[in-house]
């Protein structure tokens, strides 16, 4: 639960707007949920840049919807999503209306947290063993269509408002800061 402890509470911490961690932070800790960084897409790696999978405003809703355009979109390779995690910060392309405001990162709930049972619009699993690291559980996801509450896009760095106004609160090269670290602690 390494990657749990340090890169998805990482992220709700260095990610999260004040009430988004006095939200999420007591329920990671009490392992209400259990989460992962969900970044890496099948056809782009580390090109954060490049990936596709969107999450465009609804405005009548107030929610976004998660999407997986493309095979090459499929999140695939993190840490604890095959089997695992209850929840995954889930970095897509930011839509509204007509802009793409690049990647951003949202709060995406996978599993039921009673039964376990992946939610509906997700597909996941577990890529299976690995050499040298076989207890690992890697795994893949991807969204068709699944709406979450606009609350859930992290909003520590910028936001959406109610209106669908987007604004920046702080430097966007903070996104790749957890990724960074966790890269630097492994070499």
């Amino acid at each position: 639960m390494t990657l749990h402890m340090q890169m998805f509470t990482k992220s709700v911490l260095t990610l999260g707007s004040e009430e988004q961690v006095r939200t999420y932070l007591p329920q990671i800790n009490h392992w209400q949920i259990i989460g992962c960084y969900a970044q890496t897409e099948l056809g782009h790696g580390s090109n954060v840049a490049g990936l596709e999978t969107t999450a465009t405003f609804d405005l009548e809703t107030d929610e976004f919807v998660i999407h997986t355009p493309s095979l090459t979109a499929t999140k695939y390779w993190p840490g604890d999503l095959g089997r695992f995690s209850s929840h995954a910060v889930v970095f897509a392309r930011l839509r509204v209306d007509e802009s793409d405001y690049g990647v951003q990162p949202f709060m995406v709930q996978l599993r039921d947290t009673e039964t376990w049972k992946v939610l509906p619009g997700i597909k996941c699993g577990d890529l299976g063993p690995k050499i040298g690291f076989a207890g690992k559980n890697n795994g893949w996801a991807s969204f068709d269509q699944v709406r979450i509450p606009r609350t859930h896009m992290m909003m520590g760095m910028c936001e959406v408002s109610r209106d669908g106004e987007f604004s920046l609160k702080g430097d966007p090269r903070v996104l790749y800061s957890v990724m960074m670290a966790i890269r630097m602690q492994i070499i």
